[in-house]
């Protein structure tokens, strides 16, 4: 029996451009769930670089890593820093 080789589709490295960046975060909101919109957030974050995001927004990169992780529950200050 053959094995089939599994890997992890990670959505920060497709988001190469600001406009691929505006459209997945555009999706995300139109969802209009929260837990997607953070999640989206998170993906951008990582595809520009979460160090420089972070010292951009004014906040700790861990913090931010923590804030828009899947078990993170940003507050709305946060977002908008991040945005």
């Amino acid at each position: 029996m053959a094995k089939t080789a599994i890997t992890v589709w990670d959505p920060a490295q497709h988001l190469k451009t600001d406009e691929d960046m505006a459209a997945y975060l555009e999706a995300a909101l139109a969802e209009g769930d929260s837990a997607l919109i953070a999640a989206a957030l998170g993906d951008i974050a990582r595809a520009k670089g979460m160090t420089k995001v972070a010292r951009d927004a004014g906040l700790g990169r861990e913090s931010l890593y923590k804030a828009l992780s899947s078990s993170g529950n940003p507050e709305f200050s946060t977002i908008l820093q991040v945005i």
